[in-house]
């Protein structure tokens, strides 16, 4: 393809208007695949493990998803700098899609984590380098900011119709269908990108160009180990197999850091460390990841097993949490660049996210809906205003040939804070609840029933508390006074994980004051090459 006018280029874009528009379609149906996928399977996983049976392996259907994309997207987004990104991202809508159809095909829970592993690559090979794709479609900032509402959009619709859409082809067509869903989407991706994203590379060698295999592997072990010991842990406790696994992940990641030092085209180059407002944008994506999990992850564990909110109430207050990060991205989009700091928008962000931290903690059963939904929206519109500017930001920043890895990671640590959010906050709802229950029913003379109670589901399923409350009352016990102390003991659990998300969004308020203030006047005034 060859190289398009001036004029193309004098408006901050590499493509004239139509081809720009017809280009960001394709990395639009890409980011639904993705997002969809990331909401669609939840609502459908009970009725597929009542089908396949293998309860033991029914958290492995998302960790072996997370486990392999948190791998490949640092990878990914360091390959598409070298190699140009459009090759990576019909690749991974290619490995996305085929394993979905698997996954719809299995017979099995060992086949179906099989083929959500493989699902995964393809999920972080797309998240590794869709997101950078578009600032090599527009290398102004402020021509990309006005753009990505088209991206946050399309996120936003995948992000809210997924539970739903999940619900009704589960019940209507099947399970399998959550799975199938993705083909047409993913044909319809692979088509536009195809026809429509040019293949740019920032980066040219000389020389033969070697991958940096040992860096590869060192990052898969380091971050491996680390995601495989935050899903362990709120389940097992601090253990000698724990102690293990944290020790992997340090030493495969010191390995990592004297390595690149040491390679020619190293795949994770820890000079980027040096730059104080990359360092400090990498230190607020792990901080929004934790509080952002934490919420998405516990409030709804709240609202219902806590507060006995039906599943339909939780999700009617849980809603405008994810919808106002689409409206907040898109509000940001307007006025970011027309602000004289760009960096106050970035304080107010997290101060929400803190807020809405803290009304969750002062939350309790007596609690308004109304104040509950005010929170939930502050906490989306903080977010909103978060997220699109780290990576927004840390594009401005980032030298041009750093531009996918940089990009990349920022994805890669905002997922490994949300592992870190979830994992403490599971610990502590783990521990704190069972130390809770177990008071309250020695203080009845009940601890044999412990088991019963051990898991916080019987504080959501109506079902099996009607039937355990009919035990109890048949062997004497007030059932009703033993599953509210639970549910106290679980709200106080809850609270604690929520007030350390207090913690890193306060300390990510205090982080933004690190970040030098970005202009957006700046244009990096590196040529892309743009090949056939």
């Amino acid at each position: 393809m060859a190289l398009h006018t001036d004029a193309a280029h004098s408006s901050g874009q590499v493509l004239p208007f139509r081809e720009s528009l017809l280009a960001t379609l394709g990395i639009c149906f890409v980011i639904m695949l993705v997002a969809l996928d990331q909401t669609i399977v939840g609502t459908a996983l009970p009725t597929i493990v009542a089908e396949l049976k293998g309860f033991e392996l029914y958290a492995w259907v998302a960790t072996a998803y997370l486990l392999t994309s948190v791998i490949t997207v640092p990878i990914f987004g360091r390959l598409g700098d070298y190699f140009g990104r459009k090759p990576f991202v019909i690749a991974s809508i290619i490995v996305f899609v085929g394993a979905s159809a698997l996954c719809g095909m299995a017979n099995s829970m060992l086949f179906l984590v099989i083929a959500r592993g493989l699902q995964g690559i393809g999920g972080g090979m797309l998240v590794g380098t869709c997101f950078a794709s578009v600032a090599d479609l527009f290398p102004d900032p402020r021509v990309r900011l006005r753009w990505q509402i088209i991206l946050s959009v399309s996120f936003g619709i995948a992000t809210a119709v997924g539970p739903s859409l999940g619900g009704f082809l589960t019940q209507g067509l099947g399970w399998r269908w959550v799975f199938y869903c993705n083909l047409p989407i993913g044909v319809l991706s692979l088509y536009f990108v195809w026809r429509f994203v040019p293949h740019i590379r920032h980066m040219q060698h000389a020389g033969k160009m070697r991958l940096d295999w040992p860096g590869a592997l060192l990052i898969s072990l380091s971050l491996g180990s680390l995601q495989l010991l935050v899903e362990l842990l709120p389940k097992r406790g601090i253990t000698g197999g724990m102690m293990v696994l944290l020790a992997v992940s340090v030493a495969a990641f010191y390995a990592l850091w004297k390595w690149e030092q040491r390679a020619a085209q190293p795949i994770l180059p820890f000079e980027m460390m040096r730059d104080k407002a990359l360092a400090s944008l990498f230190v607020l994506s792990v901080l929004a990841g934790f509080a952002m999990f934490s919420l998405l992850m516990y409030a709804p564990l709240l609202f219902q097993g806590g507060f006995g909110l039906s599943p339909r109430e939780a999700g009617l207050l849980i809603t405008p949490l994810v919808a106002c990060i689409t409206v907040a991205s898109i509000v940001n989009g307007r006025i970011i660049t027309r602000i004289p700091n760009p960096n106050l928008m970035m304080n107010l962000g997290f101060a929400l996210i803190a807020a809405s931290c803290l009304g969750v903690v002062l939350c309790d059963r007596n609690t308004g809906n109304t104040f509950l939904l005010v929170v939930m929206l502050a906490g989306g519109f903080g977010l909103g205003l978060v997220l699109p500017n780290l990576t927004v930001f840390a594009q401005q920043a980032a030298a041009r040939e750093h531009l996918g890895i940089a990009t990349a990671l920022l994805q890669s640590l905002r997922m490994i804070g949300g592992m870190l959010g979830t994992a403490i906050t599971g610990t502590l709802v783990s521990q704190m609840y069972g130390a809770g229950v177990q008071k309250a029913l020695e203080g009845d003379h009940a601890a044999q029933w412990l088991k019963d109670f051990s898991d916080p589901e019987v504080l959501v399923n109506h079902d099996i508390q009607s039937v355990l409350l009919a035990r109890l009352m048949q062997a004497g016990h007030d059932g009703s006074a033993l599953l509210e102390a639970a549910r106290e003991a679980l709200v106080g659990a809850i609270h604690m994980g929520i007030a350390i998300a207090i913690v890193a969004a306060l300390v990510g308020l205090w982080m933004v004051r690190r970040v030098p203030p970005i202009r957006f006047d700046q244009d990096k005034k590196v040529e892309p090459v743009m090949s056939e």
